[in-house]
């Protein structure tokens, strides 16, 4: 799927239609997107800041999306785990910038030589507010690994 068709999609996708979050950019190449987050009434808690659901799920399937766009189609990538570390409560508009750089890909091939291989990433993001100043910090952990090649075993059953 082309990255503006996604881009396009989830920002009509209800839950994050509804919860204020629009995906502002997605690159050519998957390694970059931007994500924010409007404050709105359904969108904030009793206090009246960002509900911390809301801030989470504006950085919940992006470095898995990343990931199994940029690496070779032998990969299957999943979420597995994910922490969130609230610095200070949210106010205004919330934005996110996520990366995935040459150096993030290199590691995983290097960690995947084989067929059946698995790596488990822990990839960063944080949530900042309209003064720069860091509302949340997101560690996401990806589950990759080395699609068995069927091929191979064609004809090797007996």
């Amino acid at each position: 799927m082309k990255p503006s068709t996604l881009r396009r999609g989830m920002n009509f996708w209800p839950p994050y239609f509804f919860a204020g979050i629009r995906v502002t950019y997605i690159a050519e190449d998957w390694r970059r997107v931007d994500v924010e987050l409007r404050q709105r009434r359904l969108n904030m808690n009793y206090v009246g800041v960002h509900f911390g659901g809301s801030i989470f799920s504006m950085t919940d399937p992006f470095f898995m999306l990343m990931a199994m766009n940029i690496l070779p189609r032998d990969y299957t990538v999943w979420d597995k785990a994910a922490f969130i570390d609230f610095k200070k409560p949210g106010k205004g508009t919330l934005r996110a910038s996520f990366r995935v750089t040459d150096t993030m890909i290199e590691e995983i091939e290097a960690a995947t030589p084989n067929e059946g291989d698995v790596v488990r990433p822990v990839w960063s993001v944080v949530v900042e507010d309209g003064e720069g100043d860091i509302v949340a910090k997101v560690d996401k952990t990806l589950h990759i690994r080395r699609k068995a090649d069927n091929r191979s075993r064609i004809g090797a059953r007996k």
